[in-house]
């Protein structure tokens, strides 16, 4: 069931069933199992009164402005869903989820960066706080929290495995089994510093595909992780021979493709507030989509 919310200025306002209300230990319990909060978080609201009843209403302090952190880029992200909580916006190949050297935070050339141009444009006050990442040169959605709570309650989803991403790959030939789940872990490759490979010693990782459209030179393969891999479709599919068009350093064939040929198609979570579930969806670049006419 979905919890109703508005927000009030820098407040939101909650209505939960008046038995909740009538009892601190209700309330903490509410906070706690329904709404997600961190109990660290929970306690410090309370002892800065940021969290207050008023009959059937509650309270709390959850959008005050902040200082910006991120320099705002020239031109704004494409915003692919947005609200008082979460922003879920696209990310371009090519493109950094935030900036990794001093060089890349001079040219304010990070999906970060666009996002701070987006708030900054619509007379929002906030630091981005993305929740998970993608390759530089995948494409798709990215999702950002807008405060603190939202942060914390996605996080701990991103953890659990709670929040779903689903993608789209255009790969060199067509796996025999057309669908199934690699169970591989994944660690570093210590002879290349920015490789990943399969390692008896790695982290787990996990993941499903399915063969959408089928080909002898190339196949287009739709995948959902369950786990978060730096590099994890890359290495996965490399690893049972079918490596992604245009992944030079996984075994791909850079001459057909100018990057992977790696998109992120949706994103399921839960909604850190309402609690209810959202499935945003990216449209294919058109590189991308130009390339699957190929197969």
């Amino acid at each position: 069931m979905a919890i109703g919310w508005k927000r009030r200025g820098e407040w939101a306002e909650f209505m939960p069933e008046r038995r909740i209300l009538a009892s601190e230990d209700a309330l903490r319990t509410w906070l706690l199992e329904t709404l997600r909060m961190p109990p660290n978080m929970l306690r410090r609201m309370l002892a800065q009164d940021q969290i207050r009843t008023a009959g059937d209403r509650l309270r709390m302090h959850l959008f005050p402005e902040e200082a910006m952190t991120t320099e705002p880029a020239d031109e704004p992200a494409e915003i692919l869903y947005e609200d008082d909580a979460v922003l879920v916006a696209y990310k371009p190949a090519g493109m950094a989820v935030h900036a990794a050297t001093a060089e890349q935070e001079q040219r304010r050339a990070s999906l970060a960066h666009a996002v701070a141009c987006h708030y900054a444009w619509t007379g929002q006050s906030l630091r981005v706080r993305h929740i998970h990442r993608l390759d530089t040169d995948t494409t798709g959605p990215v999702l950002i929290a807008k405060h603190a709570l939202p942060h914390a309650v996605l996080d701990a989803d991103m953890r659990s495995k709670a929040i779903r991403r689903s993608y789209a790959a255009i790969v060199h030939g067509c796996p025999r089994m057309r669908a199934g789940t690699i169970d591989a872990p994944i660690g570093k490759d210590r002879h290349h510093p920015s490789r990943r490979r399969v390692s008896p010693t790695g982290s787990p990782a996990v993941t499903h595909y399915a063969v959408e459209q089928a080909g002898r030179e190339l196949s287009l393969v739709k995948l959902r992780l369950e786990t978060g891999r730096t590099h994890q479709i890359r290495v996965h599919m490399s690893h049972i021979g079918h490596p992604l068009a245009g992944d030079t350093l996984y075994g791909g064939d850079g001459r057909l493709f100018g990057r992977q040929a790696l998109h992120g198609e949706a994103l399921t979570f839960r909604h850190p507030l309402s609690g209810e579930w959202l499935e945003i969806q990216a449209p294919w670049p058109e590189d991308m989509a130009r390339l699957r006419q190929k197969i």
